[in-house]
């Protein structure tokens, strides 16, 4: 590959006419101008044919190490053919340009494409520094591409699931299967539609960063770490703060349910015989360290399913004591595709909640399934999610719906949900579950990503060993439900901050719940003299809420600008009158409109008593910033 890096105040073209190999593109693309850019000129050459992973990876490090040098805004890929004479065929030329776009928007890059086969004119004005303009040769290195294959194995159940033919159906709001052909989506099923498109069509590359990564930013929630590997994420400390407060609410959730914690390892054995075995039953890439011979040695785990099981097979399980629930707040990778990964969406290191209930047989484990589809839904709405925010996907053989019973339990988990569901159906089983449910986010862009779910796993009790011993003294092999109450932790975030983007399209106030929010009261003193009164006050407040006084030298209009931009949900002004009638002036953002500031004057026992009701019941932690914000240091921007 030939690359010309060109660090641009602007660039502008306009795609004339195609050629015979032109991609097809929307009307918008044909003309753009874009200021403030790194321009690479590429031409994708014959010898990147054999090895386009690689090309793309070695591509993608030269073109953001050029643009963190530069300070550039954003990237603009321009397929140039006159940098080389032995271009490669063009259907290979378009798959290295998409997916260098793909992985430079899973780092957080702005990127613009130009089409590809098209005659176009440009006018590009260069900045003139002495790293402005640059060149690269990227060429494939010898046994590259044998050591690419080793680190991407996939599991059988992966391939399995890339093949597998799908039969997708709705139902209506009392379970009956309507064809996916035959169902008429209605306005308020928008959301619906969106997920079944995502589904069908099975794209999971990115092609446009979503609104929740400048939110995480700006928010100082969470950020790209250039030294880690894509998908392993910075938390800041009231990203950090919100992480372990959700955290906090599942763990004592799952307890409340009757849940035990273990804590088991993250690294295991790929030659274990029963891990080998598993590995190629589970839907996920992982993080393999290669010993000798090149081949994977260890792996880092995907699920605590690995460290539970090992663990259940050791234990002595009498009928009585099932279910048997057992949980971990489990730090867990998968090495999912560059492409895919973006923001807080989809990571290669989260948190994932997993409990493992062990049932006598699938008659208790479909009671216990049908249980923990309703305590998903709770722990949801306590996060701050109705069934409206998010869609329900049931999943499971043909074979296990033929079952009369089995289809009476799917009309009622229907009918739980009070709305139309998408299910697909498979003919043959290729995990080693047979039933599942998610509920489904919709993101601002259409994207679809799984926050609860529960599985009915028929397999893995038998695969470990794992028994318990019947009321007759027989030894008997369990069945296994998977649970994630709520999702990745990480994806929770993410889907808070993508509803409030939506929110905000509609004209809502955009905020996090309140017992989310890193200050949940901020005091802003009109004057220096109003300070007084604010540390009087203040010990009265702590403990109870994180609360934060805003002593800057500014302005207190630019003061009530910064805490809307921080979403504070109650902010109180003090002046003179506030101190003299010993009251304050507060705004309270949920009753709020961009329009109109709601304000009441209230004293400081009816702040806290109205504080205190709306977080009653849920985890707190305290301030983890200094609590005035002249003494904070700014860890973005």
């Amino acid at each position: 590959m030939q690359l010309l890096f060109i660090h641009s105040d602007y660039i502008e073209y306009e795609a004339k006419s195609k050629t015979r190999v032109a991609e097809e593109i929307e009307p918008a693309r044909r003309k753009e101008r874009i200021e403030e850019a790194l321009v690479a000129f590429i031409a994708v050459e014959s010898e990147d044919e054999k090895n386009v992973r690689y090309i793309v990876e070695k591509a993608v490090e030269e073109a953001n190490s050029i643009f963190e040098q530069v300070n550039a805004e954003r990237i603009v890929l321009y397929p140039y053919a006159h940098l080389s004479s032995e271009l490669a065929s063009p259907e290979t030329s378009v798959e290295i340009l998409r997916g260098l776009e793909a992985d430079l928007l899973s780092r957080g890059v702005e990127v613009t494409r130009a089409p590809f086969g098209w005659y176009k004119s440009f006018t590009l004005r260069c900045k003139g520094h002495p790293l402005s303009e640059l060149s690269r040769k990227i060429t494939v290195l010898e046994g590259a591409e044998a050591k690419e294959t080793v680190m991407e194995k996939q599991s059988k159940a992966l391939e399995a699931e890339e093949k597998a033919v799908s039969h997708f159906f709705f139902t209506d709001e009392h379970g009956n299967l309507v064809g996916a052909d035959d169902f008429e989506f209605e306005e308020k099923h928008e959301n619906l539609k969106k997920f079944f498109v995502y589904e069908s069509e099975k794209r999971r590359e990115v092609d446009k960063i979503p609104p929740h990564v400048e939110l995480m930013k700006r928010l100082e929630i969470a950020d790209y770490e250039p030294a880690s590997d894509p998908g392993n994420l910075r938390f800041y400390p009231k990203g950090k703060l919100i992480k372990s407060l959700l955290e906090d609410y599942v763990r004592n959730s799952v307890a409340a349910y009757g849940a035990v914690e273990v804590e088991t390892p993250i690294m295991y054995s790929a030659v274990h015989p029963s891990l080998k075995d598993y590995l190629e039953r589970f839907p996920a890439r992982q993080y393999s360290m290669l010993g000798k011979g090149g081949k994977p040695d260890l792996f880092l785990r995907f699920a605590a399913c690995f460290g539970q099981f090992l663990m259940s097979k050791e234990m002595s399980i009498s009928y009585k004591n099932l279910p048997l629930k057992i949980f971990e707040l489990a730090p867990s990778f998968r090495k999912e595709k560059r492409g895919e990964l973006v923001g807080l969406r989809r990571l290669r290191k989260f948190t994932m909640p997993d409990m493992h209930t062990l049932c006598r047989d699938m008659d208790e484990a479909l009671v216990e399934f049908e249980k923990q589809y309703e305590f998903c839904m709770r722990i949801l709405a306590d996060i701050g999610f109705s069934p409206k925010n998010y869609e329900v996907a049931l999943r499971f053989t043909r074979e296990f719906y033929d079952d009369g019973a089995n289809k009476e339990l799917i009309e009622r988990l229907v009918g739980i949900a009070g709305k139309p569901v998408l299910i697909e159906m498979w003919d043959q089983r290729f995990f080693y579950f047979v039933l599942k449910f998610e509920f489904n986010f919709v993101d601002a862009l259409g994207k679809a990503s799984a926050l609860s779910t529960v599985q009915i796993d028929v397999e893995n009790a038998d695969r470990y060993g794992i028994t318990y011993t019947d009321a007759d003294g027989a030894r008997k092999s369990p069945i296994i439900l998977h649970c994630s109450p709520s999702g990745a932790i990480e994806r929770c975030i993410y889907a808070l901050l993508e509803k409030a983007y939506l929110d905000m399209e509609e004209g809502v106030m955009p905020m996090l719940p309140l017992w989310l929010s890193p200050t949940q009261l901020r005091l802003i003193p009109v004057a220096e003299r109003h300070l007084e009164y604010l540390e009087e006050i203040l010990p009265e407040l702590n403990g109870i809420m994180r609360v934060d006084v805003d002593d800057r030298d500014e302005t207190v209009s630019k003061k009530i600008r910064d805490s809307g931009r921080e979403w504070i949900p109650y902010v109180a002004v003090v002046g003179d009158k506030e101190v003299e009638k010993q009251t304050l002036s507060v705004t309270i953002r949920a009753e709020s409109s961009k329009k109109k500031r709601k304000v009441e004057e209230m004293n400081v026992s009816a702040l806290k008593e109205r504080i205190e009701a709306d977080l009653r019941d849920e985890p707190f932690r305290s301030l983890p910033l200094s609590y005035k914000l002249s003494e904070r240091a700014k860890f973005v921007g």
